[in-house]
C-alpha cells in the first residue's frame, strides 16, 4: 500500500499495540538458530502449499487483492550485519522518484529473466543500488511471500553479512543507507499498528519508527512477518 507521503497518521490507541519484548535479551546465536529452523530452504513456489502470502491485505483482515500466479516477481536483501550488536541494513529513496518517494526499503526489486532465481535478483539490485559485493553476503533462506497493492509478489532472502563492506550508492535509486539495530526491530514493543485514508478508505500499515528514520508500509510489513517467524 503506498499511503499519501505527506501524511505521517497517529499511533492507535495502546491497547491495539503489541506486548512489548525483552530487547535487552536478544540474541544473535538464537536468532542464527531460528534461522536454521524457520526459514525457507529454497523460494516459496507460487500457490505453493508451504506459501503464506504475507501483505497490507493480512494487516486489514482481508484475502490478498490478486492471485499469487499473476503478480510480478521481485526479491529483496534482508541483510543482518553482524557487528558486535548486529544490525539490518537498510535503504532510504530519493524524494525525487515517481514511486515510493522518500520511503525507507530493503535492497532489491524486479526478478528478471536472467536472474533465474530471487536469490540472484536480491543479490545483484544490491550490487546496483548500493554496491554490496556478494562475496560478503551469506543467505540463511526465505521467509514467506510478500503481497504488495502494486501488484509484486516479493520473496525475501534473508542473509548475513560479514563487516568490512564499502558501499557506493546508486543516487538514482537510493539517497541514503542505514544500519537499525537488530533488537530493536525483533522487539515487538517497537512494532506500531497505524492507519491512515488511502482510496477513500481507512487502512491500517506497520511502522516502526527509529531514530530520524520512519520505517512503514511493506519494508515495515516484511520486518514483522521475520519478527513473527521467528519469535512469534
Amino acid at each position: 500500500m503506498n499511503a499519501p507521503e505527506a501524511v505521517r497518521p497517529a499511533a492507535p490507541p495502546a491497547g491495539d499495540r503489541l506486548r512489548p519484548g525483552a530487547e535487552a535479551g536478544f540474541s544473535i546465536d538464537s536468532f542464527l538458530q531460528r534461522s536454521r529452523e524457520r526459514l525457507y530452504p529454497e523460494p516459496p513456489p507460487v500457490g505453493g502449499a508451504l506459501a503464506n502470502p504475507g501483505g497490507d491485505h493480512a494487516v486489514n483482515g482481508e484475502p490478498p487483492p490478486f492471485d499469487e500466479a499473476v503478480a510480478r516477481p521481485a526479491a529483496v536483501l534482508v541483510p543482518v550485519v553482524l557487528r558486535p550488536e548486529p544490525t539490518l541494513l537498510l535503504t532510504q529513496r530519493p524524494a525525487s522518484m515517481r514511486s515510493h518517494a522518500g520511503q525507507v526499503a530493503f535492497p532489491g526489486g524486479k526478478v528478471d529473466p536472467e536472474d533465474g532465481t530471487p536469490l540472484n535478483a536480491a543479490l545483484r539490485e544490491a550490487e546496483e543500488e548500493i554496491g554490496l559485493a556478494r562475496r560478503f553476503v551469506k543467505p540463511l533462506g526465505y521467509l514467506d511471500p510478500y503481497i504488495t497493492g502494486t501488484g509484486y509478489r516479493i520473496v525475501p532472502v534473508v542473509s548475513v553479512v560479514e563487516p568490512g563492506f564499502r558501499l557506493q550508492l546508486n543516487p538514482d535509486e537510493v539517497e541514503a543507507a542505514f544500519e537499525a539495530p537488530l533488537a530493536f526491530l525483533m522487539n515487538p514493543a517497537n512494532h506500531e499498528l497505524r492507519a491512515s485514508q488511502w482510496q477513500g478508505r481507512m487502512r491500517r500499515y506497520w511502522a516502526m519508527p527509529w531514530k530520524e528514520r520512519f520505517i512503514w508500509g511493506a519494508t515495515a510489513g516484511i520486518i514483522h512477518n521475520l519478527y513473527r517467524k521467528f519469535y512469534g
